[in-house]
């Protein structure tokens, strides 16, 4: 196996490129352009292939990511979290010093009477039935901010954004269908009730990977925004959203104590790794923190800081394996959290690192 220290962060280049073309794919097929949600791999590498995929630019989550790809030469950027005034010099400073587009996203009306005369592309956030965050759509607060943003008084108004986040809590494709229908139809009712206004929508962006992959029509959504696609995880393959041969990402572990007769032993990749997010919990899967490549008998059972805890059903079934300083493959849980606790990829082409890539995941 790879000879690396580890826990390290390997990356499948050929199930990744094989992702990159199948959604490429299927945003021509429902009519939509393709703006990939660039927290999910932080990497100037992998966003220069998803823009060569035919993508028209590219979302992020955090400005570090935003000044990394800019300056880069990746320059048109949405920055899909939630502005407020404090950041705007930040934003400006960025737009400013490479020319990238950069294009916020509000819900706030003080924020949006702010923007004004800030030359930046903006975005109305919509609650889609997520309800993290976003105007709702059938307020009459969301008109008075859509309306402010509509008088483009030194900005540019987009249009309407909205992300389904709660696709991530169904447990099939056919639910997360339903989910993607719903939010296409909020979106759809919400820019014709702005239209009769007047107030311009030019735009209609959407998106989350379950959605994406499973969605049957995207009629009236101009882009989409998928993210977690580019790697997928165990918690997509459990929904029903892609196999596992589809996942992009595995950690590279090290068997570190295996005690003669136990029904577990311990690998170095913990939360610090791996995170804690548990997954998918419906129907009678066990709870579990990830997956070992190859080995469906086992499950990585819970972490602590640096420790993971790998269980077999019986101590009979670890007999003769797993010896200290063996290796492991965990597939996670949620890859766009494991990626964001490693400083690089291990490229691996062919069974062989081929190179390393760097993971912008400053704050």
């Amino acid at each position: 196996m790879y000879d690396l220290e580890t826990p390290a962060l390997l990356l499948h280049l050929d199930v990744v490129e094989r992702n990159l073309t199948v959604m490429s794919a299927r945003a021509r097929q429902l009519g939509v352009q393709l703006r990939p949600h660039a927290k999910t791999h932080k990497c100037v590498e992998l966003g220069r292939r998803e823009l060569a995929h035919g993508a028209v630019g590219l979302t992020v989550a955090t400005l570090v990511e935003a000044e990394t790809f800019a300056r880069a030469g990746l320059r048109d950027l949405t920055w899909a979290f939630p502005l407020d005034p404090t950041h705007l010099p930040h934003v400006r400073r960025i737009v400013d010093e490479t020319g990238a587009t950069v294009r916020v996203v509000v819900d706030d009306l003080a924020t949006a009477q702010a923007l004004a005369g800030s030359g930046l592309h903006v975005w109305l956030k919509v609650d889609c039935g997520y309800h993290r965050a976003g105007v709702d759509p059938a307020s009459s607060y969301a008109l008075e901010v859509a309306r402010e943003l509509g008088r483009e008084r030194g900005l540019v108004f987009d249009g309407i954004l909205s992300h389904s986040g709660h696709a991530y809590r169904t447990t099939s494709k056919v639910e997360a269908a339903t989910v993607a229908e719903s939010e296409r139809r909020v979106m759809v009712e919400f820019a014709e009730r702005l239209r009769k206004e007047p107030i311009p929508v030019r735009g209609i962006s959407v998106g989350s990977t379950p959605a994406m992959t499973a969605v049957r029509d995207l009629t009236g959504v101009t882009e989409a925004r998928p993210g977690n696609y580019v790697f997928y995880d165990r918690t997509m393959v459990l929904i029903g959203c892609c196999e596992w041969a589809d996942v992009g990402v595995t950690v590279l572990a090290t068997v570190v104590s295996h005690q003669p007769g136990a029904s577990q032993f311990i690998v170095d990749a913990g939360a610090l790794a791996l995170s804690k997010d548990a997954g998918p919990s419906h129907g009678n899967l066990p709870q579990a923190m990830g997956a070992v490549k190859g080995h469906p008998d086992l499950t990585l059972a819970s972490v602590s800081q640096e420790h993971g805890i790998i269980r077999a059903a019986s101590p009979a079934m670890m007999d003769g394996r797993f010896a200290v300083g063996e290796r492991i493959e965990v597939l996670p849980n949620h890859s766009c959290l494991t990626v964001a606790q490693f400083d690089e990829f291990h490229v691996v082409r062919d069974g062989q690192v081929v190179d390393r890539w760097p993971i912008a995941r400053g704050r």
